[in-house]
């Protein structure tokens, strides 16, 4: 297997003295130091006692768009909220599928694509009582302008708040009201089949996620 290390950016460290390599690629320090790749790379993780997080530039938006269409894909995301500069899908993700993809391309109807992210993978991860508003469901809910609603995360400046995103709520509780962060963290940790203890949304018997 190639590592393509052009591909490979520093994006954080747990180093301070360090810090300057964040945002940097494994071939641009190697080219700047004039040594190989492979030895700024295990020169880094050795310095950074393995703190290092960094972020690949890989993927074909072609194939990103034939598979978000397949009636058995899923939304979500993997992206690690640590280090100075992290991929911008840990900010962004959800917000480009309905801005980016659903509004802007018409790759996937909107309610579609709601389903996507909510109650598809609730459904596969056989969350009972999440991914549908409906009553003696947790009360999980994202209030959204579909005009307006869009990423705005950068590689360069990654941690920035999607727009068009009134409100957010998570159990019952506003994360984000108004279009702000009220600092309440009602979530938790689910585990396959878990029903709820949280809050319900009573918002009637339909499906209007899906």
């Amino acid at each position: 297997m190639t590592v393509e290390l052009e591909t490979i950016e520093i994006s954080g460290v747990g180093n301070p003295d360090l810090a300057d390599r964040v945002g940097n690629t494994v071939a641009d320090l190697a080219a700047a130091a004039g040594i190989a790749p492979v030895e700024v790379f295990f020169d880094l993780l050795r310095r950074d006692q393995l703190a290092t997080t960094i972020l690949q530039h890989v993927g074909h938006e072609e194939n990103v768009r034939a598979i978000m269409a397949h009636p058995g894909h899923m939304g979500g995301s993997d992206a690690l909220l640590v280090g100075a500069r992290p991929h911008p899908r840990a900010w962004g993700t959800f917000p480009r599928y309905l801005g980016r993809y659903a509004r802007d391309l018409g790759a996937l109807e909107l309610a579609e694509c709601v389903h996507h992210l909510t109650g598809r993978p609730a459904e596969r991860l056989r969350l009972r009582d999440r991914g549908l508003v409906r009553a003696g469901y947790a009360a999980d809910l994202v209030v959204f302008d579909p005009e307006t609603v869009l990423d705005t995360a950068t590689f360069e400046n990654p941690k920035q708040q999607a727009c068009g995103i009134q409100h957010v709520i998570v159990n019952g509780e506003f994360a984000i009201r108004d279009g702000a962060a009220t600092g309440r963290r009602a979530g938790r940790a689910l585990r396959r089949g878990d029903t709820g203890t949280a809050p319900v949304s009573d918002v009637g018997r339909h499906e209007a996620l899906r």
